[in-house]
């Protein structure tokens, strides 16, 4: 059986922080109890100190209240998900079982391992095109790819580093990127390609759902040449699986200066242009913020009117208030690598999401 979050593993985590979770901390998403805050591990050098911190911050951070976690194989030439693994093992020494976390990954850009070979041309030609994993055509943009053959090798490759038998959600990572170089005819031929891969992963007990992570690709405006449509791509699932299709996810920036998946009409469904959020919540797709704090650079000097309307301490808590207080969104992840970091955005647990109400007041002209 694969070995995945389950809605008893969940919600039964949750309820170890009755009492100290402030309601609407912990949402239900998919059957799952998941904490309204994540935690990602994009950022860092591609050192065992900075390992080490991203274990002790994933650790901490699940101890505290914090059960949704975010890797890519990419992410510091694939040790952040070895980082991860290690947290995992410890949690699960202190009573903290896999079934209780939504573990997350992606694949997509060609990643070294470890660290960056001397000759990075080579090492890929070795790698990958000597192989067969890769052929000539199957790369975009000189980074990227997302064909059967390499998805299949490097989810292999997240399983191994993860230390796990499956994940939960495996994401396509930026598949905008593609666009950079094929038509929008190509481009849906390949992701269909990739999604009925995708689906016989979940089949083989590889993983629980899958995605698509983007940077650009859902906050174009209307009519832009590369944008997502959320239901056109909804479309390539059901045409692969019907309505039991495992596409569920989508990953992108929201935040004070990204909010265009909350505010933008760019997605039509059913004869109606919708922003992002309020478009998967019609097509039951769930949706999870990167980027709450664009990378720290919201965590200071945000204009007084914010501070008041949202409340709290700092800005930075703010930024994270504001991502994860979105109608329709599940989780905000946070870059997160030492436990300190991870303890600043515990405090947040403890505070209910704002209502709508006052979070809507935000886009009001005064």
């Amino acid at each position: 059986m694969p070995n995945l979050a389950t809605p008893e593993g969940t919600r039964a985590y949750a309820a170890r922080f009755e009492g100290k979770s402030a309601p609407g901390h912990f949402r239900n998403a998919r059957g799952l109890a998941l904490s309204s805050i994540g935690l990602g591990t994009y950022l860092g050098n591609p050192d065992p100190a900075t390992d080490r911190g991203y274990t002790d911050a994933i650790v901490e951070a699940v101890l505290g209240g914090i059960n949704v976690l975010d890797s890519a194989i990419n992410y510091r030439f694939q040790r952040s998900e070895r980082s991860m693994a290690a947290a995992i093992a410890d949690l699960a020494s202190r009573g903290i079982p896999r079934e209780s976390l939504l573990i997350c990954t992606k694949g997509g850009y060609l990643s070294p391992d470890g660290e960056m070979p001397p000759n990075a041309r080579e090492y890929f030609a070795q790698e990958y095109f000597s192989t067969g994993i890769l052929r000539p055509g199957d790369v975009a943009a000189g980074c990227h790819a997302m064909t059967p053959r390499y998805l299949d090798d490097q989810l292999g490759r997240s399983l191994r580093n993860l230390n796990l038998s499956s994940v939960d959600v495996y994401y396509v990572h930026n598949p905008e990127t593609q666009l950079e170089e094929v038509s929008h005819d190509e481009f849906r031929n390949r992701l269909r390609l990739a999604f009925e891969y995708l689906e016989s992963a979940v089949s083989a007990g590889k993983i629980g759902s899958y995605g698509m992570a983007t940077w650009n690709g859902f906050r174009q405006p209307a009519g832009s040449p590369v944008l997502h449509s959320l239901a056109d791509i909804v479309a390539v699932a059901r045409e692969l699986a019907g309505d039991t299709h495992h596409f569920g996810f989508v990953q992108l920036p929201v935040n004070l200066m990204m909010p265009e998946a909350v505010v933008l009409p760019n997605q039509r469904v059913a004869g109606r242009e919708l922003p992002l959020l309020a478009a998967a919540l019609q097509l039951g797709v769930t949706i999870i913020a990167s980027a709450p704090t664009l990378q720290g650079r919201l965590a200071r000097g945000l204009p007084a009117s914010l501070a008041k309307t949202i409340g709290l301490s700092t800005d930075f808590e703010r930024a994270i208030q504001f991502a994860r207080s979105a109608p329709g969104l599940t989780t905000a992840l946070v870059g997160t690598s030492r436990p300190e970091h991870s303890r600043a955005n515990l405090r947040l647990v403890g505070e209910s999401p704002l209502p709508p109400e006052k979070f809507w007041s935000l886009f009001r002209e005064e």
